[in-house]
């Protein structure tokens, strides 16, 4: 008999705790702000801090304050278009400081590498791998060339590769968005005479 009264107390306080979390959630529930979500969405999601921001959604949120549209490099000019299609500001060239460079990846000098984990702290994106006091490495698939790990690194074994242009890693360039050009058969025929 006593059991069924211990299990019956568990469940009748299961049963209230559940419902007190249940009405906290809905009654304290932080709505987002859906322009932040809008910008956040165009952002690279690449979290390097180049902006100036430790992340997207922080700058997301700056831009939304007001805050210029063109500290983002890896989202480029294409980028910068996004963001003033969306808020309806005028389109302005990358800023200067942040300068948009090629494509690059970390290396890490692995014989030289004493393991002390201050880059894989330091990596926004988990690209690094390894052990306390053993080697580490990069997954070149996963970095995103945000140059973070490179300034930790207590000596000096990560450098930072420009990938070359391959067929792997080319990519179509963004359109401008601007003007479509009419697609052309093979002929050279244009599909609007027909």
């Amino acid at each position: 008999m006593g059991f069924v009264i211990a299990i019956s107390a568990l469940v009748a306080l299961a049963l209230v705790f559940g419902a007190l979390l249940g009405y906290a959630a809905i009654r304290f529930k932080v709505h987002g702000d859906p322009v932040v979500d809008q910008i956040d969405a165009v952002l690279p999601q690449t979290q390097c801090g180049q902006c100036g921001y430790p992340g997207c959604r922080p700058y997301a949120e700056a831009i939304a304050k007001g805050d210029a549209i063109n500290k983002c490099p890896p989202g480029g000019e294409a980028g910068i278009k996004a963001l003033a299609d969306l808020l309806g500001r005028k389109v302005v060239p990358l800023d200067e400081e942040r300068e948009e460079k090629p494509a690059r990846v970390a290396y890490i000098r692995e014989p030289e590498c004493i393991g002390c984990t201050k880059c894989i702290q330091a990596c926004p994106v988990d690209a690094i791998v390894g052990a306390p006091k053993l080697m580490h490495t990069v997954i070149t698939s996963e970095c995103t060339g945000c140059d973070l790990c490179v300034e930790p690194c207590p000596v000096d074994c990560i450098d930072m590769l420009e990938i070359p242009v391959s067929q792997q890693t080319w990519k179509w360039p963004a359109p401008d968005g601007e003007r479509l050009i009419p697609v052309r058969t093979i002929t050279g025929a244009d599909p609007d005479a027909a």
